[in-house]
């Protein structure tokens, strides 16, 4: 799946993100609205990754799902 499917489909793909992630908030996912750049930054802020593997590890999730 390409990013622009997640960004257009945000409100159904909130649970996969979720279930993924589960250090996300609410709130969070509300600020994310589909933007990977925000994504990005609050699993790197939630989980102290860094930035090369924040998106390794988007990357090899947009494949799975």
């Amino acid at each position: 799946m390409n990013w622009d499917r997640v960004e257009g489909n945000w409100k159904e793909i909130q649970g996969k993100v979720k279930q993924q992630w589960g250090k996300l908030t609410d709130d969070d996912l509300d600020v994310i609205e589909g933007s990977r750049k925000e994504l990005e930054g609050r699993l790197q802020k939630r989980y102290g990754y860094a930035k090369d593997k924040v998106k390794a590890e988007i990357d090899s999730w947009l494949g799975r799902i």
